[in-house]
């Protein structure tokens, strides 16, 4: 005690000025730091705690993010990817342990010719890295609609990668038909699909599909489509395409080409409504070919939370 009332510490109260001054700039910084991330005003107080510094902050949050663009899922893939949107393009995969169930009515109404119509019930389940398996029951029908089993289809899809790490995020399809009235066949397709930004989304697939006996029947071409987000998950319309190039026997038979609007619409965050119809741009295209689409949907990337933590599309892929 004798030692440091001999020795006073002279520099002791400027040290607790210097660390005062420290702590209260900290503290400023937080608050300001807490501001910018909230858009609100920020009140610092200046070192030698007297004079309150007010500050006007503005919000750097993106309010153009939209519910359907948060990532969701271990594949960290927009939420709309999440949900079928084009009828006659495929996008990526669903996320894991997610499923969806739809039924399909796809009809053609032909140029002199009795109009055709199929039926499909769909079954889509997301499996871990990256993989989707569906399942298909087909029925076919006339006018009438008098029904028979078309086919079953098995299919398998892998994306090679998480969303937005490889440009135009390519996802492999395999499909086995197993065919009723005709030979069964096998189905590839490649799939590719992107978002421009918030409320446009697009998909492109290139597909060939060959029958395995009796003529070796094949469909070869592309589909594509292009949407825009009228309401954020509740409406979107677009276009979609959709060409085919058929041959039997190696020779040409005929040439489809189809183009028309797109409407997507979402009564609930967990079902969707497609209705597509594809005015034919060529003689051996159907006048109208329609896709009407129901789909509901199971699992962590079905229900779209308002609450939930919104990623900027500014932050993909770093």
């Amino acid at each position: 005690m004798k030692f440091f009332s001999k020795y006073p510490r002279r520099g002791s109260r400027a040290k607790f000025s210097i660390l005062a001054q420290v702590f209260i700039s900290l503290v400023g910084s937080s608050a300001l730091l807490s501001a910018q991330l909230t858009g609100q005003t920020a009140t610092a107080a200046s070192p030698d705690g007297v004079h309150m510094e007010t500050i006007q902050v503005t919000t750097k949050i993106d309010q153009n993010t939209l519910m359907e663009d948060q990532l969701v899922g271990d594949n960290q893939q927009p939420a709309w990817t999440s949900q079928r949107r084009f009828p006659t393009t495929r996008i990526y995969v669903l996320p894991p342990w997610q499923f969806e169930v739809e039924q399909w009515w796809n009809g053609k109404f032909n140029r002199g010719e009795p109009s055709d119509h199929l039926f499909e019930t769909e079954i889509e389940a997301g499996l871990p890295y990256r993989f989707q398996l569906d399942l298909y029951e087909n029925y076919d029908g006339d006018d009438d609609l008098n029904l028979r089993q078309d086919s079953e289809s098995v299919e398998l899809r892998y994306a090679l990668a998480n969303w937005d790490k490889i440009p135009l995020n390519p996802t492999l399809y395999g499909e086995w038909k197993f065919n009723a009235n005709a030979p069964d066949a096998y189905e590839l397709k490649l799939l590719l699909g992107e978002d421009f930004g918030p409320r446009w989304h697009w998909g492109f697939n290139l597909f060939y599909e060959r029958q395995i006996a009796s003529g070796f029947k094949t469909e070869s071409g592309f589909s594509q489509g292009i949407s825009y987000t009228i309401l954020d998950n509740k409406l979107s319309a677009g276009v979609e395409m959709n060409f085919e190039y058929t041959t039997e026997n190696n020779v040409p038979t005929t040439t489809e080409f189809g183009i028309g609007p797109s409407i997507q619409w979402r009564p609930t965050s967990n079902t969707h409504l497609d209705l597509v119809p594809l005015i034919g741009a060529t003689y051996d295209a159907p006048v109208v070919e329609t896709w009407v689409v129901f789909g509901i949907d199971f699992g962590p990337g079905s229900a779209r939370d308002k609450n939930a933590p919104i990623a900027p599309i500014s932050t993909r892929g770093r």
